[in-house]
């Protein structure tokens, strides 16, 4: 009898150790969803219209030179120039929406402000979306004129940006 005692012992501990392992929760696995992801693409955020009084484009910047990079943007700006200087802009253009595609007119008018005579007078249709740069240019076979000059710089034929230059 002392035998089945000893051994009750042992076998109480182990019954009672089993009974604490197998009341304890496991932890949840995470749910397996068997239905495919969704391969629709979330739907673009809105974009608002500009606040009442606000340009729907507009003429951002302009900047004179004698050359432009690969961006068409102008290199060194400059407002007095040689008489055998190329002569560049860089106009860059502006809208709240970079989709818009908003059809516009620019146009470039370089004159001779001592003369009061219009040098070049250039435009072009355009789509605007978001910011983008063009490049205007004018040419002389001869030198340049001596004296000052003016660059007008329009958008659907509204002056949006001058600017004065010199040839000297």
């Amino acid at each position: 009898m002392t035998r089945i005692r000893t051994l009750a012992l042992p076998v109480a501990v182990l019954c009672a150790l089993f009974a604490v392992a197998g009341c304890k929760k496991k932890p949840a696995e995470p749910a397996v969803d068997s239905a495919p992801a969704s391969t629709v693409p979330a739907p673009a955020p809105a974009t608002l219209p500009p606040p009442p009084g606000a340009p729907a484009a507009e003429v951002a910047a302009v900047d004179l030179g004698s050359a432009v990079g690969s961006d068409l943007r102008v290199g060194v700006p400059k407002s007095t120039f040689a008489p055998k200087d190329r002569i560049m802009a860089s106009v860059v253009t502006r809208t709240p929406d970079a989709n818009s595609g908003t059809p516009a007119k620019l146009a470039a008018r370089w004159s001779h402000v001592d003369s009061n005579q219009t040098v070049n007078e250039e435009s072009r249709d355009i789509s605007l979306r978001g910011e983008q740069v063009f490049a205007f240019e004018i040419s002389n076979p001869q030198p340049w004129p001596t004296g000052k000059y003016r660059l007008e710089v329009m958008l659907d034929g509204k002056t949006a940006q001058a600017r004065d230059f010199e040839v000297k």
